[in-house]
């Protein structure tokens, strides 16, 4: 891995950070409005494929920027307020997906897909779980609300949405690069 590459921080990674925000705050407030059975405040949320997406493309940088300011913004609009441990969970996931960013070659590759997808549920993982552990000092929970209410049905649901979108993205991506000569 070209750690050098990976943890480049310019204008490239704030535009793509800017856009996948948007996309990703927009996309949320769309389905804000559906939460999951037996969750807290856990909605369910396709647009993570597109933060997922964006880590995966363009690195870990863009993956937290779109993460965090994609959350805050999909929240404020949504008229719920800024929950900073939330965005920041979001950012993580993002983050640790863009991990993977100098590994992929072929966003077509199946291999190179697969990678995505293990590297987005890390990063659903560690985010998710960053926000609900958090959630018991913000929000006075007990660790079996954290991990039950929170943790579980939004790992599940984020889960579910970038094991399905995530290689489809990816593909539409790789379709979109090679017609523009890419």
């Amino acid at each position: 891995m070209n750690d050098k590459k990976t943890w480049e921080f310019g204008t490239r990674e704030v535009v793509y950070g800017a856009i996948g925000a948007a996309l990703y705050g927009v996309l949320s407030w769309v389905t804000n409005i559906f939460p999951l059975p037996a969750a807290g405040n856990i909605t369910f949320r396709p647009a993570v494929a597109v933060l997922i997406f964006f880590g995966a493309a363009y690195g870990p940088w863009v993956g937290l920027l779109a993460g965090f300011i994609g959350n805050t913004l999909g929240d404020a609009i949504s008229g719920w307020g800024f929950y900073w441990n939330w965005s920041l969970g979001n950012g993580l996931m993002g983050l640790v997906a863009g991990l993977v960013a100098a590994q992929i070659k072929d966003f077509r590759a199946q291999g190179d897909i697969i990678k995505a997808v293990i590297y987005g549920l890390i990063g659903i993982a560690v985010g998710m779980l960053f926000a609900s552990l958090t959630e018991m000092f913000v929000g006075g929970i007990d660790i079996s609300t954290a991990l039950g209410g929170y943790f579980l049905p939004s790992f599940i649901g984020n889960g579910i949405v970038t094991i399905v979108l995530v290689p489809i993205l990816m593909v539409a991506f790789a379709a979109v690069a090679s017609r523009r000569g890419r």
